[in-house]
């Protein structure tokens, strides 16, 4: 991505014009550090640290340069000389914290553990809290058993007795009887003193099932000894009886302790109870809402967030939520009216948070405008997405030569990491994912210049449903010009507003303007999917994702061997992932189809790659060895069922049935696979099979019984008095809010 040997070229012309500068001397070693020199970089920045002979006290400046030095010999693995830098130009490093930590990570790694110990010693003493210190003090120690390691850290929570790191951390491999004194003395003491967050402390404990009944038995008896006596423990000697506030974070913990383990009923039990206690209390709201979204009720959530968010309309974390929720059950205008709370009067809340770069917003709203059908939307807020990871490149042009002559060294190098790996970020590869997915819709399915861009699909209608589906439709269309007019207006007001502003800047290039009916209908919908996988493929080549994604697109313009490398490199990742199973034959089915006009070299390495591949075997036996091989997984089976389609059509009885008669177990994540796979039988990819959707989607309702997507339908009376919002695709994501 950097032309770092041109970069190095360029700093040498600029050191032999302008040798008396600082920069230019910085500038021509950091060139020699960013390709890897470390040898001549030291050089350089040696001879130039030389020509500094005024030092004043507390020199930041010269303190940055002797640090760059340090971090350009740790990077060089020349631990022995950074030691020795360290303990020469101490007095002249305002950075005492770095000292002190570089060394005792050095002396770890060069086995002066006596050393390490007491410097690890020194830092507990000045941050008892980091849990990277107890790891290099622990490692000095070289514990070799559990009761060693146990000693370590109950005389660090001696010595600092209000410390919470040195209770905790020996949780995590401790078993037993001592486990369960640990846990006992750490989940009252947490209790007493009505932490939130205690829950996500221990959830990392929860991967051994004997810890979580342990945590379970343990906190339902403080429920039911509270109950009775206001104590942890009805033996307890103490005469001192424990506030009511206990039990209510009890309740709340054993809200979220069933909540993540699947247990909905027993979640929202404790959770209405902890409500009943203190119905002021906003974290137990927030835990109800995640129940509801863990249990496919969006809906729910909403309304939970909306009574949080209504407890303290100044609490912006509390709106920001409900409105993130809002966008996740389609309410888009409800979501906006709710940011417009916290965000600047005079313009509309979506082009301050765009201008903002509010992107958990735009990503949020792009799934909600592709669940919709609105594609133009969709990539509007895509492209934005996008608009945004360039400009924060953009931002940081002022730096480069900032960093230089102020000489944060380390800073600027950290910076230029960041930026090659930028587009790595969460935010564009859900942006990425989105807009792939509405360009290949788009490809498959153009959108025709008489269509309008707003409407949903009003297939499988009969004539009285589409006749309120216009009818609303033209409702909400001239509502939306009304809309128009109003944020044309706004944008002429800020317009005015930044127009001497404007003036005073320098003209660039105008980006153009992104007009959802425009972006509807684009040119070549594969290249500009191209373009958004191009930073996957480079940044984030370890997610699956990436590949299928991959494949797709070279799938529709009939690129074999870049859709082998795709196949290829998901293998690499996961081999066992069923949609790389649909891949694979898609692709086997293809080369079979075109093998006979193919060019010789190029029918050779498919011909060669294929059958290292997948040993050669005829497509139906692939399937059904795949199919053998994970049959206690619903997602690998759904998919084997789809291949057994598309390789013959007469089959769907025979792929329904696998689906039916599927005897695994469900787990609360295979939710949105389910949804899937309900939504594929609706839409009669097996055919003419009411009856058997009719009871997948009874046992799916008994599995997961709040699942909107699964709910009993409803007499139109009901529909009448009720009125819901768009019925969203539930998305289960077990993670924090």
């Amino acid at each position: 991505m950097r032309d770092l040997e041109g970069y190095k070229d360029t700093r040498y012309q600029l050191l032999v014009l302008r040798p008396t500068q600082r920069a230019s001397w910085i500038g021509y070693a950091m060139a020699f550090h960013l390709i890897k020199d470390y040898e001549t970089a030291l050089k350089i920045l040696e001879e130039f640290r030389k020509t500094q002979v005024m030092v004043k006290p507390f020199d930041y400046e010269h303190s940055e340069l002797l640090l760059y030095q340090a971090m350009v010999m740790k990077e060089a693995g020349m631990y022995d000389e950074l030691l020795m830098h360290l303990d020469t130009f101490e007095p002249q490093i305002v950075d005492k914290l770095y000292i002190s930590e570089t060394r005792a990570e050095l002396n770890l790694l060069l086995e002066n553990y006596a050393t390490a110990e007491a410097l690890y010693l020194e830092l507990l003493g000045r941050n008892p809290e980091n849990w990277a210190y107890y790891e290099g003090f622990e490692k000095s120690r070289r514990p070799s058993t559990e009761e060693e390691r146990l000693a370590v850290y109950r005389e660090r929570a001696e010595k600092t007795p209000r410390a919470h790191a040195p209770k905790r951390l020996p949780l995590n491999f401790t078993t037993g009887e001592t486990f369960t004194q640990l846990i006992d003395r750490f989940l009252r003491q947490a209790l007493h003193k009505g932490i939130p967050p205690l829950f996500v402390t221990l959830r990392k404990l929860y991967c051994e099932r004997w810890k979580v009944e342990t945590i379970e038995n343990l906190v339902l008896g403080y429920v039911e000894s509270m109950k009775s006596c206001s104590k942890f423990n009805p033996a307890d000697d103490d005469s001192v009886l424990e506030p009511p506030t206990v039990l209510l974070w009890a309740y709340a913990f054993l809200a979220q302790h069933y909540d993540y383990l699947g247990n909905t009923a027993k979640a929202l039990e404790y959770v209405n109870t902890a409500i009943e206690h203190t119905p002021t209390l906003i974290e137990l709201y927030v835990i109800k809402t995640k129940i509801y979204k863990h249990a496919g009720n969006v809906e729910e959530a909403v309304r939970c967030l909306d009574e949080a968010q209504s407890l303290d309309t100044a609490d912006r974390y509390t709106n920001s939520k409900c409105a993130k929720y809002m966008l996740r059950a389609n309410m888009i205008k409800e979501a906006e009216e709710m940011c417009a709370k916290f965000t600047r009067e005079g313009v509309s809340a979506v082009d301050n948070l765009n201008e903002m770069q509010c992107m958990w917003f735009e990503t949020e709203s792009m799934r909600a405008y592709q669940r919709l059908g609105k594609w133009g939307e969709a990539l509007k807020k895509c492209h934005e997405v996008d608009r945004h990871f360039t400009e924060i490149i953009e931002d940081q042009f002022d730096f480069h030569t900032y960093c230089m002559r102020k000489m944060t060294l380390r800073t600027y190098v950290g910076l230029l990491r960041l930026e090659d790996i930028l587009r790595q970020h969460p935010f564009y590869f859900v942006s990425a994912r989105c807009a792939i997915n509405v360009y290949l819709r788009l490809h498959d399915k153009p959108m025709t210049d008489s269509e309008d861009n707003e409407n949903t699909s009003s297939e499988n209608l009969d004539p009285s449903e589409l006749k309120k589906l216009k009818n609303k439709q033209r409702k909400e269309k001239k509502k939306a010009q009304q809309e128009k007019l109003k944020q044309k207006a706004l944008q002429e007001k800020k317009e005015q507003h930044n127009k001497a502003k404007q003036a005073e800047e320098v003209e660039g290039p105008k980006e153009e303007e992104l007009v959802p009916e425009k972006l509807a209908r684009p040119k070549d919908a594969l290249e500009e999917a191209l373009c958004f996988l191009r930073p996957l493929q480079l940044l984030s080549g370890s997610q699956i994702e990436t590949h299928l994604l991959a494949f797709e697109i070279y799938y529709r313009k009939d690129k074999l061997l870049l859709m082998l490398q795709s196949v290829k490199r998901a293998r690499a990742v996961d081999p066992t992932d069923p949609q790389l199973h649909v891949c694979v034959v898609r692709l086997l089915r293809k080369f079979q189809e075109q093998k006979a006009s193919l060019s010789a070299p190029l029918k050779t390495v498919l011909e060669e790659q294929v059958a290292i591949l997948f040993d050669g075997l005829p497509l139906q036996a692939l399937n059904e060895r795949f199919i053998d091989d994970h049959a206690d997984s619903l997602g690998s089976i759904y998919a084997g069922a789809r291949v057994m389609v598309s390789l013959d059509p007469k089959s769907k009885e025979a792929a329904l049935s696998l689906i039916c008669n599927f005897g695994g177990q469900m787990a609360i994540s295979d939710m949105q696979l389910c949804i899937d796979i309900y939504e594929a039988m609706k839409k009669g990819e097996f055919g003419d099979c009411k009856e058997q959707m009719a009871e997948f989607q009874a046992r799916c309702h008994t599995l997961y019984p709040l699942a909107t997507a699964f709910a009993p339908p409803v007499s139109p009376c009901a529909n009448h008095v009720i009125s819901a919002a768009p019925e969203p695709e539930p998305e289960f994501e077990h993670d924090d809010l």
